[in-house]
């Protein structure tokens, strides 16, 4: 089996190319070289990634796909975005890396040389430059040469037409991430190389995803980016309240809004924005976006940076589009804010990951039974045979956070969800109240109300920062920071 790499991807409707033409392309071009002192802004910390990695698979080679390209519609791709365990091992984040690959090589030893092998720049002697759409420096923009490549990384660079020839001859045990380029997973099957490998307790994504658990101070800084971006998309939202409240689709206005400022500050949003306003709110991950915002609802907005690196910001704010909380919108709210400072309270190193979801949970099911919505006591509902109050917050309280906004969930059971917390992990802690507009256990004032409020936060050697400060949590302070970024807003 074989591909190549190396023909045009032109469409049916191109026009046709004359020898002549094709002659006069081929010529003329002033040389364009990168600026020599480019470098991936993790550079200093990769080689100890992979290092760390390939010490989990003595004498195995580990394959780590970038990814493909997927078809959106006919000849329009989506943009692409490569696998996390990539970019993590490389620092290339970009869109040219579709179908690139990473290889972690065995040298005999015990050890590992990291290869790339990828489409370089192309060249303008050939038809790719100016006629290939998907590939052709004309249609998407530079890549780096082999070359530029290297010492962007730090890693030896070969070309992507070269990566087949590594399984010809006697081979070592292959280990690869499934699932992220159907080539890759192709070229492995066809050659029996895929998927073997025993000498670890664990698959290589999911030693991927541990490795990531804990977080360097340069990543700690990267998401604190993303999530001051994120503050400052919360403020926008805010300052174009008047307006989305005007249009037939004020969550698309809100959505269009934050996503712009993500696309400013970084690589844009790191998940599909959630703008919901009323009884959307109820529905976890509402992205249609395409209701209007009347003002005496509430608006749920769950909205993260992500930075050019890939760590993102995740975080929920539930917004009165009035500006002031009706009584019955301030008692569900200030719930939800109590249970989420009890789980905040639970953070610190050593304690499981499990704790500060049920320290937010106990706080939610005894509300519900003073408000008489349970029937039974906290300790009866939070028993793991019963679980009621699971109907009206239905899932988790929180997550890792990383360059996935739910990040490392390929880790094991006893590493991540049953597992300790460690000083440099970040996670978030977002309890909610989703209070179904058809549910007839509630009393009809509740019904339709939907609050979340959702933080970003950093394990520290005796306990948690709140990452995210700068947005108030408190109803009182939400109401005075709308007032004021809607005065200087007008």
């Amino acid at each position: 089996m074989s591909r190549s790499f190396s023909a045009p991807h032109t469409g049916s409707h191109d026009l046709p190319v004359s020898p002549a033409l094709d002659a006069f392309m081929s010529t003329g071009w002033a040389k364009s070289p990168l600026p020599t002192d480019l470098r991936v802004p993790s550079i200093d910390a990769t080689p100890a990634r992979r290092a760390r990695l390939a010490a989990r698979f003595p004498g195995e080679r580990l394959v780590i796909p970038a990814g493909a390209l997927t078809v959106r519609s006919n000849d329009t791709d989506h943009r692409f975005r490569p696998h996390t365990g990539y970019a993590w091992l490389t620092g290339l984040t970009g869109e040219d890396q579709a179908g690139h690959v990473l290889v972690l090589e065995p040298d005999g030893d015990e050890r590992h040389e990291a290869v790339l092998y990828l489409r370089p720049r192309s060249p303008r002697t050939g038809q790719e430059f100016y006629r290939d759409r998907r590939y052709g420096e004309f249609w998407v923009g530079r890549r780096p040469d082999l070359a530029e490549a290297a010492r962007l990384t730090g890693v030896r660079c070969a070309h992507l037409d070269d990566w087949e020839k590594l399984f010809t001859g006697p081979q070592p045990p292959v280990r690869a991430l499934a699932g992220v380029d159907p080539s890759v997973d192709e070229l492995l099957c066809s050659c029996r190389a895929f998927p073997v490998g025993r000498s670890a307790p664990a698959g290589l994504e999911a030693v991927l995803s541990e490795l990531r658990l804990v977080k360097d101070p340069w990543e700690t800084g990267q998401l604190q980016q993303a999530v001051d971006a994120t503050a400052a998309g919360f403020e926008d939202v805010v300052r174009s309240l008047p307006k989305a409240l005007r249009h037939p689709r004020g969550e698309r206005w809100i959505e269009g809004v934050f996503d712009l400022r993500a696309r400013l500050e970084g690589n844009g949003p790191g998940y599909s924005t959630i703008a919901a306003a009323g009884a959307h709110a109820c529905v976890l991950h509402w992205i249609r976006n395409d209701g209007p915002l009347e003002r005496d609802q509430l608006l749920l907005l769950d909205a993260g940076v992500e930075t050019d690196s890939l760590y993102t910001a995740d975080i929920t704010r539930t917004l009165p589009l009035s500006g002031r909380f009706s009584p019955v919108q301030r008692t569900v709210y200030e719930l939800v804010l109590a249970a989420q400072d009890a789980g905040i309270a639970a953070l610190r190193p050593g304690a499981r990951f499990r704790d500060f979801h049920m320290a937010a949970m106990r706080v939610i099911a005894e509300g519900l039974h003073d408000w008489g919505v349970l029937r039974m006591p906290a300790d009866e509902a939070l028993d793991a045979d019963n679980g009621f109050y699971r109907r009206y917050t239905l899932c988790s309280s929180g997550h890792m956070l990383g360059m996935d906004v739910h990040d490392c969930a390929q880790a094991r059971a006893g590493t991540y969800l049953d597992g300790r917390l460690e000083a440099g992990q970040v996670l978030t802690v977002e309890p909610g109240l989703y209070l179904q507009p058809d549910d007839e256990t509630l009393p009809r004032s509740l019904r339709g109300i939907g609050v979340r409020i959702e933080d970003d936060l950093v394990i520290t050697a005796d306990g948690a920062r709140l990452m995210s400060s700068a947005l108030p949590r408190t109803a009182d302070g939400i109401e005075e920071w709308m007032a004021s970024l809607l005065e200087t807003g007008a």
